[in-house]
């Protein structure tokens, strides 16, 4: 490196400077010996094979035991402790998912007997695979209104006959089979931030109540799909609404009148009560009674569920020759069911003190759609409010998942003929309600925007793309939206310059704290994400302007200043008479100097580049790196690199950047105090040189020499090389 002579240091007046202090001792390059890295082997990898392909009886049973989960934990299942808890729970969850079963199956377009079939065999699977202990698996209302518009699309489509319960086994199925991951899609789950399935389960709720007012209001009116049918079926329904059923309405109304006063105080005082009041079966239970001994149906042409058979259904195989129509509805059920399932998994995993592997609840959660789908269930995930209940009243495992089958069970076998005179309207009431934590999202929208503006934008447009587009479309939008928002985040990230505090190791923004210290002749850039070629532009602006040094105007200017310089000199008959000469300047000559060459003054000697955030470095920024050290090298700034990780010094070093360069400790520093001290030593060293050259220049024939206030300012030494074509500035 050539380390430059810098013009005196003029520090910013709103900032104190550090001085240079003299390092006690010496700035010694840490040398750290990696570890030898093997590299690919055919043997080995051959081994590695050969081990997994490997069949004993040990790894039959670990790989049952992997894949049933169940078999290890009940070994250990304690009977006192856990069985009471389980059992109250499971009764209770069955209890509510008795009006959500049958409501939820009508979202779907569904016969209500299907929603009962869907939450009695579910569970049972889900029990035996997940390793989750809380999770209640069942009807979820976003996944069942996206099953309904399937569904619905599906029978619009010509070229075959078919049935609502064969397109919906035929959608589980393939929802199922995705989920299992022969289409390794579970990564997707990744990108669904917080905020975006937020968003997109507020903006389906909006749709889902849309879709419910129908049913509440008595009244028929089409069925919209596609781009903006939340308007047109709103229009519709105002449309309409004097043709509402007058029985349905005040039945309608009465019952949000008592069921949400009740769950409101069930939500306020949940840490108080043993358990929840179940206002919802309760509604169901006194709705069908003055249904059936009042006849509304004969009398007021109120819509009731009519007749659900008992029993089950013979097994079949779902109407392959779908599927193909089916895939693109389908990838979205299985994403959005999945991570929900995987994030009610990990909260209460880590809140209770349990490990959870997504890998296997996807597999369970896939398998509890497939197989089901051969017994005429639809798509089902995780559902939060029946997770919340489950947890919240004593569950310890997955037992209580089988009582609450049990419940299903009953009512699929004796019950469910009772209720013959439910009014549908009931039943959107009872969805309405459930969906009551989707819209509570907006009052948490002021708290979201002071933590993340991004993350709110990524909300709202989740939540109006969800609503007024499409379900699918817009957990489409939402995602491509949320990975513009990361794009943009690393292509225009923070970059400031950093200071020294209090004459400490540590150094931090001289923009965002006070009495930061800036250090004399020394700049240090951070940049705060990883360099690629999105930000390669905005790197190089941010550099140039944080220092106020633009390297290749600089080195411009420079050229032409020298050249002046030269032509002047070589006119004043006081030319250098050998290598190192002073310059005899009369006043004259002087004044012309100083007014016809203005060589920029540069106020850093060393810029040293934090690279501590940034996590990567493409082939495009290692370029932008090497065009730095080289514009910045011109002009007599080193550039100096601290806290790279391994993977960005090895690819430095693999391009061959150092290749010519005795010590690799010159560039790259473990610390930015070891750059700075560094610095600081060169810094002394060369001032200390500075000191010598001036002192022999005003030592050498002073009467012919102008010193006054206008030299002082700008002085320059002119020293030739051996070729006579290039010199050095020297303040």
């Amino acid at each position: 490196f050539c380390f430059p002579v810098c013009a005196p240091y003029e520090p910013n007046n709103d900032r104190p400077s550090s001085t240079l202090s003299q390092p006690s001792v010496p700035y010694v390059p840490i040398k750290l010996e990696e570890y030898e890295t093997p590299g690919f082997s055919v043997k080995i990898f051959l081994k590695k094979v050969e081990k997994s392909c490997k069949c004993n009886q040990r790894s039959v049973l670990n790989f049952f035991l992997k894949l049933f989960p169940a078999i290890e934990w009940l070994s250990h299942y304690r009977i006192k402790e856990y069985l009471l808890g389980d059992i109250i729970s499971g009764l209770l969850v069955g209890i509510v998912a008795i009006p959500q079963s049958i409501s939820y199956a009508l979202l779907a377009s569904q016969d209500p007997i299907y929603g009962l079939y869907t939450n009695f065999f579910c569970p049972i699977i889900y029990f035996a695979m997940a390793t989750s202990r809380h999770v209640c698996v069942g009807s979820f209302g976003v996944l069942c209104l996206m099953i309904g518009e399937s569904v619905n699309r599906q029978l619009r489509l010509a070229g075959y006959e078919s049935d609502g319960a064969t397109v919906m086994m035929a959608n589980a199925t393939l929802n199922g089979t995705i989920l299992l991951g022969v289409f390794q899609l579970g990564f997707i789950s990744v990108y669904l931030s917080e905020p975006l399935l937020s968003g997109f389960v507020t903006g389906s709720s909006l749709t889902i109540i849309t879709s419910q007012m129908n049913l509440v209001l008595g009244i028929k009116i089409p069925r919209h799909d596609g781009v903006g049918s939340l308007i047109l079926t709103w229009i519709d329904i105002f449309r309409y609404i004097g043709k509402a059923n007058i029985c349905d309405l005040v039945t309608s109304l009465v019952s949000l009148a008592v069921i949400v006063p009740v769950k409101e105080v069930n939500r306020y005082y949940r840490d108080k009560m043993k358990a929840p009041f179940p206002i919802e079966l309760l509604v169901v239970i006194a709705a069908t009674l003055l249904s059936y001994f009042f006849d509304f149906n004969s009398k007021y042409k109120s819509k009731i569920c009519g007749a659900i058979p008992t029993g089950f259904k013979q097994p079949a195989v779902p109407d392959l020759r779908l599927l193909s129509n089916l895939a693109l509805d389908a990838i979205p059920i299985a994403i959005i069911g999945f991570a929900m399932t995987v994030s009610l998994a990990e909260i209460f995993g880590k809140k209770h003190g349990y490990p959870v592997r997504a890998n296997q609840e996807m597999i369970a959660i896939g398998m509890g759609n497939l197989i089901p789908a051969f017994f005429s269930c639809f798509a089902t995930s995780g559902a939060l409010t029946k997770t919340l209940l489950k947890e919240s009243t004593g569950c310890q495992t997955q037992i209580s998942s089988l009582v609450s089958s049990v419940v299903m069970l009953l009512i699929l076998l004796w019950i469910a003929p009772l209720f013959y005179s439910l009014q549908t309207c009931i039943l959107g009431v009872v969805t309405i309600v459930n969906l009551r934590g989707g819209l509570r999202t907006f009052a948490d929208i002021p708290k979201m925007w002071r933590i993340s503006k991004i993350d709110t934008v990524v909300w709202w447009v989740t939540m109006l793309s969800s609503s007024l587009i499409s379900t699918e479309l817009g957990l489409l939008v939402g995602v491509c939206f949320a990975l513009l928002c990361i794009i943009f985040r690393t292509q225009r990230p923070r970059a400031t310059l950093l200071g020294r505090v209090n004459d400490s190791e540590i150094y931090e923004d001289q923009f965002t704290y006070k009495r930061i210290s800036s250090i004399a002749n020394i700049k240090i850039f951070r940049f705060d994400t990883s360099l690629y070629y999105a930000n390669k532009e905005y790197f190089k602006s941010s550099l140039f302007q944080k220092t106020g040094i633009q390297p290749s105007l600089v080195a411009a200017m420079q050229k032409k200043a020298k050249a002046k310089a030269k032509a002047i000199m070589d006119k004043n008959e006081n030319c250098f008479s050998s290598k190192l000469n002073c310059l005899k300047l009369t006043k004259k000559s002087t004044t012309q100097v100083s007014e016809d060459v203005s060589a920029p003054v540069i106020d850093i000697c060393t810029l040293i580049i934090d690279c501590g955030a940034m996590q990567f470095i493409d082939s495009v920024g290692l370029s932008v790196l090497k065009e730095i050290h080289q514009d910045y090298g011109k002009i007599g700034v080193q550039v100096l690199l601290a806290n790279c990780n391994p993977a960005t010094r090895h690819l430095l070093q693999a391009s061959g950047w150092l290749t010519g360069m005795e010590d690799s400790g010159l560039l790259f520093f473990h610390s930015i105090h070891a750059a700075v001290k560094f610095a600081e030593q060169q810094n002394q060293a060369q001032q200390k040189e500075n000191e010598v050259v001036r002192e022999t220049f005003l030592s050498q024939e002073p009467q012919n020499v102008l010193v006054d206030s206008s030299l002082e300012r700008s002085l320059y030494i002119y020293i030739l090389n051996e070729d006579e074509t290039a010199f050095n500035y020297h303040s």
